[in-house]
């Protein structure tokens, strides 16, 4: 295939004219075949990387059922998210060990759908004070031995585990985590700035949405955002949906970090793209009302979005994010961050030719591109 007149994005220069090429399942110098396709008018863009959301059309992640999981990856990858890192709730040994086998049984399966490369274990070694929407009843103390018991089960998909550091045992599972070879990140936690900086000393080298389930940046305690900030190998997620942050905050973060070091994230549940109602969500219910989804009779208590990677993508360029910046945030720094860059996140000869045509006017989608073949919409 060769994808003809569009502006394509480019790491280091922002959007270029040229043509993508693929030659079977991955990007080259030339086309393999002779099908082209017109991206006149359009940006061209890797397909999109989600490292945290939980759900979507009626579906969630923690229900841990093939057909639920199945139509998950199949809404993403409508949705241009062609790679999903699918994050559990805070539950049960049991039900989480049902996760992680059944996304290992999804990935052995591949059965189509944005590919399943990870799963993100969000709970259960958190805080109680910062748990938010997470069910407290089944928080657990960081245990190494539990997370090594999920990621047999997992046959090796788990890629991320948020913990809280400041919990007993916190900083000795960083560590054994870390070398294990999963992405650690600090999250619903209470930690000091200097319990977040050993941390990251340690070996975590993420941050779950960032400002959300963690203290405050104060000028005379900077807590977690400040010791992330201070750690330069650190990627401080960004839940952009309009609703979690505000866009002034979005801006600063990314002048804060940098577009290096950013990953917007969807942070999605399973009422996104359903109309509104109430839905089960971890043992409990959540309300949803436009964009805002809360847990039933707490409304202060945000319960994740309903808003795709690629909406968040865009409403980070209406916050003013530049295009470019928004869509390294939504691409190359995610797979960077749980290690697949070698394979996606970019557009460059010998990469996997996962892509998406966005019109250069509104942002729609025009055309998804999935591993060489054109995804029917």
């Amino acid at each position: 295939m060769r994808v003809t007149g569009g502006q394509v994005f480019d790491l280091e220069q922002g959007f270029v004219t040229r043509d993508v090429c693929t030659n079977g399942a991955l990007l080259s110098a030339a086309s393999g075949d002779s099908q082209t396709l017109d991206a006149a008018g359009c940006y061209v863009i890797p397909g999109l990387v989600d490292v945290h959301f939980h759900g979507c059309v009626g579906e969630d992640f923690s229900d841990a059922t093939p057909d639920g999981l199945q139509r998950m990856a199949d809404y993403e990858l409508s949705q241009g998210v062609t790679y999903i890192c699918p994050a559990g709730m805070t539950l049960l040994e049991p039900e989480l060990t049902a996760i992680c086998k059944n996304a290992a049984a999804h990935r052995s399966k591949n059965a189509g759908g944005a590919e399943l490369v990870g799963l993100h274990l969000e709970g259960p070694f958190l805080s109680m004070a910062k748990k938010g929407a997470q069910n407290g009843d089944f928080l657990h103390a960081p245990d190494v031995a539990m997370l090594r018991r999920l990621q047999e089960a997992a046959e090796g998909c788990v890629k991320l585990v948020t913990v809280a550091p400041e919990e007993p045992g916190g900083l000795d599972f960083v560590k054994a985590a870390t070398a294990d070879g999963i992405h650690v990140s600090v999250g619903h936690t209470t930690a000091d700035y200097d319990t977040a900086s050993a941390a990251f000393a340690a070996g975590a080298d993420h941050a779950t949405h960032l400002y959300n389930g963690m203290p405050p940046l104060h000028h005379r305690d900077p807590a977690v955002i400040g010791a992330a900030s201070d750690a330069s190998h650190v990627m401080p997620e960004l839940i952009c949906d309009g609703v979690h942050i505000h866009g002034s905050v979005v801006r600063l973060t990314f002048q804060l970090f940098g577009k290096e070091r950013v990953i917007l994230i969807s942070d999605s549940l399973r009422a996104t793209g359903m109309p509104d109602g109430q839905y089960p969500f971890g043992g409990q219910e959540i309300e949803v009302h436009g964009n805002r989804a809360t847990i039933v009779g707490h409304p202060e208590t945000l319960a994740g979005s309903v808003t795709s990677l690629m909406g968040c993508l865009r409403q980070a360029v209406a916050f003013g994010i530049p295009l470019e910046d928004a869509v390294r945030a939504c691409s190359y720094n995610p797979a960077r961050s749980i290690g697949i860059e070698g394979r996606t996140g970019s557009l460059e000869e010998g990469k996997e030719a996962s892509f998406v045509l966005l019109d250069q006017d509104t942002l729609a989608i025009r055309a998804i591109v999935f591993k060489g073949a054109l995804v029917q919409q």
